[in-house]
């Protein structure tokens, strides 16, 4: 599962990548920290920062040394630099 998701998010087909594991999960597939990953990065690649996270979060919960861990800490300072450009203007 994993190399699959990770192909199509090498292929820009995120949405793809989303359904996939939502079928997977769905289906009483098992998410660890990997999937809970590439699921977030899906959601970053479309642009939803907030779906993005909550996955991040749920894969640091299941292993603090994930990568979830640093791609979180980069999507919190994304986000407070976009929030205190708006406040700047």
């Amino acid at each position: 599962m994993e190399e699959k998701i990770r192909t199509l998010l090498e292929e820009h087909r995120a949405d793809e990548a989303i359904a996939e594991l939502e079928r997977y999960r769905s289906g009483g597939g098992v998410m660890d920290d990997t999937l809970f990953y590439l699921l977030g990065n899906a959601w970053r690649k479309k642009g939803n920062w907030q779906m993005a996270m909550n996955n991040y979060l749920e894969a640091v919960h299941l292993n603090p040394e994930s990568p979830a861990a640093q791609a979180l800490d980069i999507a919190n300072e994304i986000l407070a630099f976009y929030n205190k450009d708006m406040y700047n203007q």
